[in-house]
């Protein structure tokens, strides 16, 4: 009876959705395109080398503040961020994590703070995983990318057999997917003995589209951060007085040029501790914890992220040590868009001319505060794809959009890209194709014809289709529920340890992706099938809601989980975290396992 009701409510919510997407006026349509059709937020992974030599060429643990500072300088909500620490193996890996809160920034940075250290250094195992990270977890609509934090230097294990050839072979494999997926790779040298290998790192973030830094102090950060950010989501850094500390709070102002920020990040360094005070355009004293702003603060750095900020000369007020010295730096972060209006098709030769209009967009709607448009600079950028030559030529800002025409200089192809910018970031069209050399200009925007705007909506087949959707739907509901629970994947993985009761040593930890499982999967797959360990088999892991899994014992029996014996026969859940303990019968031997997300 219950199955009966769900089938019909669900082919009435259908039928209905379906009706109601139907009555949509064709004019919104276009509209609806766009919007999907914008990418928002940053899927990152952090790689950093916790190799010995890190002893030496990163003494202050530069790379830990760096992360934690990337990490504070995201959105409070939306972005994915993933961590792999690496040897000459993945030692620790944190799997990609949705930011929601606060809390998931501190989980991240805790996290961060537990890396230890380990003997040797691949390079290419760190890019690698890293890749593999973003390829299996990266949401479609988010930008990807990659930072690299490691002295480019490698230290092979000399019993492995393992060479520089056969890691400059990974090393290109991974550089080839990252360039294949669109995975910039940015890379921030630690230098502090003086070691490092530049040219290698600086190759990697060449060849994917990223950029690279080098540094030996923390002061460097702030400024590395920034511009890592900058050139990943099209912004500009805005570079505030530095002051030097005395004692007494002194006062910095932070403009807010206009209502389109989304948020303002305010990174402050200083070797010394600070204290923070901050007054809004209205003279207000804002809370540092608040819904208004954040206070993030680490040994080497203090962020202030200021969210939806008024417009409006905003106060920072800084307290620092006598004679010690403070950078400040700021990085606004914008919701906009640059769309270029689609040009009419048709077959173009040298001379023609093609009118150019593009316009600010905020969520995939037109950007209704046009003042932000006053201090803008547009230029259109031609590349010559024939030749491989480029030029720029400024055009008009009417101050409500940014016009100008092209006009065809040779029978070659061309593609267009219109560039605005004013002090606190810039935005690029996505490129426009014109083909001189005999066929139909294009675009990868949308081109439309001068009759194809007159001609009626084809409703008919829409219908047929959508009542074609409805009955396929409802059909398919329950396949995909069978599917679903079949196929099912994992998230995070397991920290796998052996320990022989007889001496009481244990296994060096593994690290065991769970991505690669689907549906179910048992102990023994995780223990490589090693046929002492057989008996393992009878454990079987299925997934469960909210990041967890569930082990089942299929022949009975208990295990201890979180130091408690607990029965094991119905399943028990695991989160993030929870560790057990299995004592094998036939082995003498006991696993120990961590599960973490």
């Amino acid at each position: 009876m219950l199955r009966t009701r769900k089938i019909r409510w669900l082919s009435g919510t259908l039928v209905l959705l379906a009706f109601l997407t139907l009555l949509l006026p064709q004019a919104l349509l276009p509209h609806a395109v766009a919007a999907q059709a914008q990418t928002s937020g940053i899927d990152a992974v952090l790689v950093a080398d916790v190799s010995n030599s890190m002893n030496t060429s990163d003494r202050d643990k530069i790379s830990n503040e760096a992360m934690k500072m990337f990490i504070d300088m995201l959105p409070v909500q939306g972005d994915k961020v993933g961590i792999v620490a690496y040897t000459d193996q993945v030692e620790r890996e944190k799997a990609l994590l949705e930011i929601q809160s606060d809390a998931d920034k501190s989980s991240l940075k805790d996290f961060i703070d537990q890396l230890g250290r380990g003997p040797y250094t691949d390079i290419s195992v760190g890019v690698a995983e890293a890749v593999n990270v973003l390829s299996h977890g990266a949401d479609k609509s988010h930008s990807p990318m990659i930072v690299l934090l490691a002295d480019g230097n490698n230290d092979f294990n000399k019993t492995k057999g393992r060479t520089q050839a056969q890691s400059d072979a990974d090393l290109a494999k991974a550089v080839k997917e990252a360039q294949d997926q669109g995975i910039p790779v940015y890379t921030i040298g630690l230098n502090a003995d003086g070691k490092l290998n530049k040219d290698a790192l600086a190759d990697l973030a060449q060849q994917t589209g990223g950029k690279s830094f080098i540094t030996n102090t923390p002061d460097d950060l702030p400024q590395i951060l920034s511009e890592i950010f900058a050139d990943h989501a099209k912004l500009n850094v805005v570079k505030l007085p530095s002051i030097t500390g005395n004692g007494s709070y002194q006062e910095v102002t932070v403009n807010v040029p206009n209502d389109s920020v989304l948020e303002a990040n305010i990174s402050i360094m200083s070797s010394k501790q600070v204290q923070i005070e901050l007054t809004d355009p209205s003279g207000k004293a804002v809370d540092l914890n608040s819904n208004a702003a954040k206070l993030s603060t680490s040994k080497s750095y203090s962020l202030v992220k200021l969210l939806k900020p008024q417009e409006g000369d905003w106060k920072l007020r800084v307290k620092g040590a006598p004679k010690d010295s403070i950078d400040i730096n700021l990085l606004f972060n914008y919701d906009l868009q640059l769309v270029v209006d689609p040009i009419k098709t048709k077959s173009y030769t040298k001379g023609d001319k093609v009118d150019l209009t593009a316009k600010l967009e905020n969520g995939g709607q037109p950007l209704q505060d046009n003042d932000l448009y006053a201090d803008m600079k547009a230029t259109l950028v031609v590349n010559d794809l024939d030749t491989g030559k480029s030029e720029e030529q400024p055009i008009e800002n009417t101050g409500t959009e940014f016009t100008g025409t092209f006009e065809v200089p040779d029978n070659h192809k061309y593609e267009l890209v219109i560039r605005a910018e004013e002090d606190s970031f810039y935005r690029e069209s996505a490129p426009i194709t014109i083909n001189a050399g005999g066929a139909a200009g294009s675009g990868t925007q949308p081109t439309t014809s001068a009759g194809e705007q007159d001609k009626p909506f084809p409703w008919l087949p829409v219908i047929l289709g959508v009542i074609a959707l409805v009955v396929v739907a409802v059909g398919g509901w329950f396949l995909m529920g069978w599917l679903k629970r079949k196929n099912r994947g994992f998230v995070g993985q397991m920290v796998v340890e052996i320990r022989d009761e007889n001496t009481g040593d244990k296994s060096y930890p593994q690290y065991k992706k769970l991505a690669s499982f689907r549906g179910r999967f048992h102990l023994h797959q995780l223990l490589q099938l090693d046929p002492e360990l057989k008996e393992t088999e009878k454990y079987v892991f299925t997934p469960s809601n909210g990041d967890r899994i569930i082990i089942r014992n299929t022949a009975g029996g208990t295990l201890e989980k979180s130091g408690r014996a607990v029965d094991a026969s119905s399943g028990v859940e695991l989160k993030n975290g929870d560790r057990l303990s299995i004592p094998l019968q036939q082995a003498d031997k006991t696993i120990l396992i961590e599960y973490l997300v």
